[in-house]
């Protein structure tokens, strides 16, 4: 597993550590059931403070994509998936829901926004 951290990505490092690590999960590359490094090895390996990657495994286990034992270590879990899906479709929701009020408020029409919506979806096709 690797993690990439950048002093400029304007974004804390523990924050970085999370999301590359659902990215990983999302992606297939970490499966269910996957053990994941502990928090003094991965702190390690990427030069960070083991508290910062405790603050990132904390997050993963609330936001249910870890579960952790002890004696046992971290693993992927089960649930995740469907979590994250759902995380990801209420931020959607509320930027769609910003977008709807500027067209509003400007009057841009309904199928001027759809078809905005539509031509950044299908971007990287």
């Amino acid at each position: 597993m690797e993690i990439i951290i950048s002093n400029n990505a304007g974004k804390p490092i523990y924050e970085q550590i999370t999301s590359q690590m659902k990215a990983m999960i999302m992606s297939g590359e970490l499966q269910a059931g996957d053990p994941i490094p502990s928090m003094r090895a991965l702190a390690k390996s990427i030069h960070v403070s083991v508290i910062t990657v405790q603050k990132a495994y904390e997050e993963l286990q609330r936001d249910g994509f870890i579960e952790t034992g002890v004696g046992r270590g971290s693993f992927v879990s089960a649930r995740n998936k469907e979590f994250y899906q759902e995380e990801q479709q209420r931020m959607a929701e509320e930027h769609l829901q910003a977008a709807a009020e500027i067209g509003r408020v400007s009057n841009i029409p309904l199928a001027k926004l759809t078809e905005l919506l539509e031509m950044f979806y299908q971007e990287d096709e």
